[in-house]
């Protein structure tokens, strides 16, 4: 059932106005008592998820008892000031962690058969759809799960059910729909509102998740005229119409496409938002549809201080590195620690050029040896900001005193940069 849909790519939607939608929303569910509230993590913190929390905690409290579980997947916990900052005035006792190596319950199980006709023959495994088990045992009225609907590596345009499966998510499904998003190869996958990935969540949902009462709000952002991020559609429904509307959006609006390939770009990442590799390389994932041949892609990064927030993953990592599709399928099937953990070889094929452009990594807190060591070029971060300052530049194409020509992007986390031609379908 849909909600409510409101949005076009020339909209802007402030909070006055979500907060009537969401109230129109809770008038229809009439009397509610428990209320599970699903935002992401401060990794997504433009998200607007942590606005429209606050909106729904407000609501609601006087009236519920409200829980909040941001779904970290397999990020780190929120700390404290970072629950504040993106929850303002939410009390810390209304927030739970999610634990996705044990405080899981298994729901059932995707069959080996459904993985292999979805892969076309590629992978031959089945897939344990487990949840937090607050989900299942809080016995909830209400389970609401916020985000915003964007351009994505691993499903093709997040949040949705991956909200659940992986947000909220256990290692399993995490590990094997992140490995079909990479084997399956990404480039067919990201900025498209159907995949295998995205087959595997529409499965767990329909077979195993159809007692729980969850509903989605999505968010549709884009960045204006002025460079300011708005709100341009707001989504709500328990439904998969109420997705692919959304979802329709966010092509619209969060696809940079082009009309030749960029020869250099230069991605910015904020270091309030991008501590790790695992995070930052979506500098890699969001532009290497784009990129030229024998290009290169230099990565600001003064937040950078590690691969794998998990440091089981940041081991991984550091031992294989960002080598390449064929490299990494090799590792996965002679090494069973790589094989135990398909969602870090999925980040390695993932963040890889393929050989195809250079990849400069100016980390903050990681040396030469370390970064020459996952497979990439090393820049000295003081030298490559002041020659490419953030500042003083403009996100799109830079022309720098000495006649260099760039591709400057401010947050790779807000869209996906790829080719004209490779949309046209």
């Amino acid at each position: 059932m849909e909600y409510f849909a409101e949005g076009s790519a020339e909209a802007q939607i402030d909070l006055r106005r979500a907060g009537e939608l969401l109230d129109e929303m809770l008038a229809q569910w009439g009397d509610v008592r428990r209320v599970l509230l699903l935002p992401p993590d401060y990794t997504r913190a433009h998200s607007w998820a942590g606005e429209l929390t606050v909106l729904l905690w407000e609501a609601l409290r006087d009236r519920a008892e409200v829980v909040i579980m941001p779904t970290l997947g397999t990020h780190v916990p929120m700390t404290g000031n970072e629950l504040a900052a993106m929850f303002p005035g939410v009390p810390r006792d209304v927030f739970r962690e999610h634990d996705w190596r044990r405080d899981v319950v298994q729901l059932g199980e995707v069959p080996s058969e459904f993985v292999r006709k979805i892969t076309d023959g590629k992978l031959d495994y089945s897939i344990k759809c487990q949840v937090n088990r607050l989900l299942v045992e809080g016995k909830w009225d209400k389970i609401i799960s916020i985000g915003q609907l964007v351009p994505h590596e691993v499903v093709g345009i997040a949040n949705q059910n991956k909200n659940i499966f992986v947000g909220a998510g256990g290692q399993d499904i995490i590990n094997k729909s992140h490995y079909i998003g990479a084997v399956c190869n990404m480039e067919r996958i990201m900025g498209r509102e159907t995949s295998p990935v995205r087959d595997v969540f529409n499965y767990a949902e329909r077979n195993f998740a159809g007692d729980l009462p969850i509903t989605y709000v999505l968010t549709v952002r884009k960045k204006n005229a002025a460079g300011k991020l708005i709100t341009c559609g707001l989504f709500a429904g328990d439904d998969e119409a109420t997705y692919l509307q959304g979802a329709k959006l966010c092509q619209q609006v969060n696809l940079d496409l082009l009309d030749k390939p960029l020869r250099k770009v230069v991605v910015y990442l904020d270091p309030s938002e991008f501590k790790s590799t695992w995070l930052g390389n979506k500098a890699i994932y969001r532009t290497r549809m784009a990129m030229a041949d024998d290009g290169e892609l230099l990565i600001l990064a003064p937040g950078v201080k590690e691969f794998g927030e998990d440091a089981e993953i940041d081991r991984l990592i550091r031992k294989y590195g960002y080598r390449g599709t064929d490299y990494i399928l090799k590792m996965v099937k002679e090494n069973e620690d790589l094989g135990a953990n398909l969602s870090a070889a999925a980040h390695l094929i993932h963040g890889s050029s393929e050989g195809r452009f250079k990849i400069t990594y100016c980390a903050g807190k990681l040396s030469r040896e370390e970064i020459e060591g996952a497979g990439f070029a090393y820049g000295e971060l003081a030298e490559m900001t002041q020659k490419y300052d953030p500042t003083k530049l403009a996100d799109g194409v830079n022309t720098l005193a000495d006649g260099e020509e760039i591709f400057y992007i401010s947050n790779p986390a807000l869209g996906l940069w790829g080719l004209k031609k490779q949309f046209n379908s």
